[in-house]
């Protein structure tokens, strides 16, 4: 048995922070390893030390074997927590620990090579009897052959990378004309995120529930489960809310599940922390998905049921302790749910965002796992999630207001965020109800992205309301002997200022402007657009306010910044530029220009100069955040510049190229 005095997190971002959190709580150095990108992150603050291992691309700093090694040789470390993603799946990565004698937290390499292809991880199962969903997953991978497996199979159907997870490489198919498309953009993306273009086949088990169980393995032969996790609520094949236990799990079928996952553990001779991933069908039967051969980034609902650090116990059994635990002492009390926060807009399809972060602002009433700052950036170069919100209570109904509430506490200012779609979810029957499929956001939100409809007027006039205030404190600070009294006072007719709000404009068909009327200090009349709202402040800080709309108290969190304003209210978000003295912004090109919609690398342009697209027409293909994101047309018309080159890196709203529209075209015909 070896003991760890020096722990290296070869990871970044909220993981690298959790596991730093348990380890410095036992008394375990920590070593941080940054690129460029990361120099002044959280995780390496919050570090013992930090190595620097490269440029921001990830191909080459955290997935460069090499340098983690070095880092590690450099800083003294005797073990490496590979946290998820990145390399900790990554078998040859646990060999080259071995090989540098450091303690590798995790398993074996045979589970890692075996779990990690999920061709043989599907051929292991089958023959370890573990339940597996019909499909193929065999060696010829010539698009003939897969094309005419898929037609036996039949559709639905799912395509898949056989290497690596997260959605990425995955491609659902209705059509069977479909599928030499899917085939390509599957492998495509599977070796630009894993280096493995192999792939399988599998009947697509419509509205499953997506149920994993949790497993810990020792050294020493003992292999217990730690109950279940529902994690059904999925956008892109990723998920984003996350419980346990399942709304619908019994006895008899957890015993059943978790009986399957030791068994498939047990058949690669696993050793550490897993999670075996089902898919549930609606008559109860369930199917091997895959096995996550490390820890889950919703790994803390299970830690809040069972009241087991499962790092901890991670670091326990890579010493060669055994498990001091057995699958008796394992109970499950109350239930718990987790969110994750996305760097991304909901009603653009999930696109992932990056920027600056203004304001980060987390409730104080849950467990907040996050891996940000408020002055940071969310890069364009890792992936979209900066933190995770957890909740537990004694009722799945508690658990569920408590993430409400803690939902409605936290605002992440800058780029945009899913916050107030978790809240819209959590707040919609099917959910409430626990019936929640990965067919979720597809049957709630439809296929178009997330539309949670226009803001009320109340929000502009909270958004007005604090503008005038703010405005009114800085220029009090300017101003010399005046008593803060005399704010909001006036010997004449009653004071008022006003706001021009484009998006308010354009719901209302109106040029948006607001008056806020002074009836006394902190109460006002703001009036605009044919509606009218009674506020008064009842106290505001730094980036919180309370006010009372209508007789209705409300609670608002805020950044301003020159013009612009983000305001995070209890249900939703809204950020607004004052345009008032400013002209008008033309529409110069409408659809005709087309940009990069975030940071990223340009893998194709699929047009040329001169070709004539009709709208829809893929025109690109940019890789970001892990993702392969298409490019499409927006107008029928002739392409008459391209500006961009493929296999380039380019920023968000670059130009990329220029389209004609058709009318345009004919018209200089004539």
């Amino acid at each position: 048995m070896t003991r760890i005095s020096t722990l290296l997190i070869a990871n970044r971002g909220e993981i690298a922070c959790r596991v730093m959190h348990t380890a410095q709580a036992l008394g375990i150095k920590t070593v941080a390893v940054y690129s460029d990108a990361d120099a002044d992150a959280p995780h390496v603050q919050m570090a013992d030390d930090a190595v620097h291992i490269g440029p921001a691309p990830v191909n080459e700093s955290y997935l460069l074997i090499d340098n983690i090694i070095q880092a590690a040789k450099d800083s003294g470390a005797d073990a490496i927590h590979p946290g998820y993603g990145f390399l900790s799946e990554n078998a040859a990565f646990s060999q080259a620990c071995s090989d540098a004698n450091i303690i590798f937290v995790g398993p074996p390499e045979k589970a890692i090579d075996v779990m990690g292809d999920k061709a043989r991880s599907k051929r292991a199962m089958i023959a370890a009897g573990v339940p597996c969903v019909p499909g193929y997953q065999d060696d010829d991978q010539s698009d003939a052959t897969l094309a005419s497996e898929a037609e036996k199979i039949g559709m639905p159907l799912m395509v898949k990378a056989a290497a690596g997870g997260g959605g990425r490489g995955m491609r659902l198919v209705h059509d069977l004309k479909d599928v030499p498309n899917a085939i390509k953009l599957a492998r495509s993306e599977a070796e630009n995120a894993f280096g493995n273009g192999e792939l399988i086949l599998e009947k697509a088990i419509i509205k499953p529930r997506h149920v994993e169980i949790q497993v810990f393995a020792d050294a020493h032969g003992n292999i217990i489960h730690l109950g279940e996790r529902d994690c059904s609520v999925q956008r892109r094949h990723q998920k984003v809310i996350e419980e346990a236990p399942c709304p619908v799990m019994t006895a008899q079928l957890r015993a059943e599940m978790g009986a399957a996952a030791v068994e498939a553990a047990r058949a690669v001779d696993y050793r550490g922390a897993g999670t075996v991933e089902f898919l549930l069908d609606q008559s109860g039967s369930f199917y091997f998905l895959e096995m996550n051969t490390r820890l889950q980034v919703e790994h803390p609902v299970t830690e809040e049921i069972t009241g087991l650090d499962l790092v901890a116990l991670q670091l326990k059994v890579a010493q060669g302790e055994p498990l001091d635990i057995t699958q008796d002492d394992v109970t499950l009390t109350g239930h718990a749910m987790e969110v994750r926060l996305y760097a991304e807009d909901p009603a653009d399809d999930f696109l992932p965002s990056t920027g600056h972060i203004d304001l980060w602002h987390p409730a104080e009433t849950a467990r907040i796992d996050s891996g940000i700052a408020t002055g940071g950036e969310v890069s364009p170069f890792y992936d979209s999630m900066v933190a995770k919100i957890i909740t537990h209570g004694d009722t799945r109904e508690e658990a569920r207001r408590a993430m409400v509430k803690a939902l409605a506490q936290t605002a992440l200012f800058g780029p945009k965020t899913n916050r107030d779609f978790l809240i819209d979810a959590l707040n919609k029957p099917d959910f409430i109800e626990g019936k929640a499929t990965t067919a979720f956001i597809a049957e709630n939100y439809g296929e178009d992205g997330v539309d949670l409809g226009k803001h009320e007027f109340d929000s502009f006039a909270i958004a007005a309301t604090l503008q005038h205030k703010l405005r009114q404190q800085a220029a009090h600070k300017l101003a010399l002997n005046v008593n803060p009294e005399m704010l909001d006072w006036s010997s004449t007719a009653n004071l008022q200022t006003v706001a021009q709000y484009a998006q308010l404009g354009e719901a209302t068909g109106t040029d948006g402007s607001i008056h806020v009327h002074v009836i006394s200090p902190d109460h006002y009349r703001v009036a605009g657009t044919g509606q009218e709202a009674q506020v008064e402040l009842l106290a505001i800080t730094q980036n919180t306010a309370k006010l009372r709309v209508d007789g209705r108290t409300v609670t608002a969190i805020y950044h301003a910044h020159g013009r612009h304003l983000h305001v995070a209210l209890a249900n939703r978000s809204l950020s607004v530029t004052d345009m008032t003295g400013l002209s008008a912004m033309e529409d110069m090109a409408g659809g005709g220009i087309v940009t990069a919609p975030m940071h990223g690398l340009l893998l194709e342009i699929l047009v040329e100069k001169g070709a004539v697209v009709a709208k829809g027409d893929k025109l690109a293909v940019l890789e970001a955040m892990k993702m392969q994101h298409e490019i499409l047309a927006e107008i029928d018309g002739r392409v008459e510049v391209i500006a961009a080159s493929a296999g380039k890196q380019i920023a968000a709203d670059d130009l990329i190229m220029e389209i004609t529209a058709v009318e345009d075209t004919e018209t200089e015909a004539e």
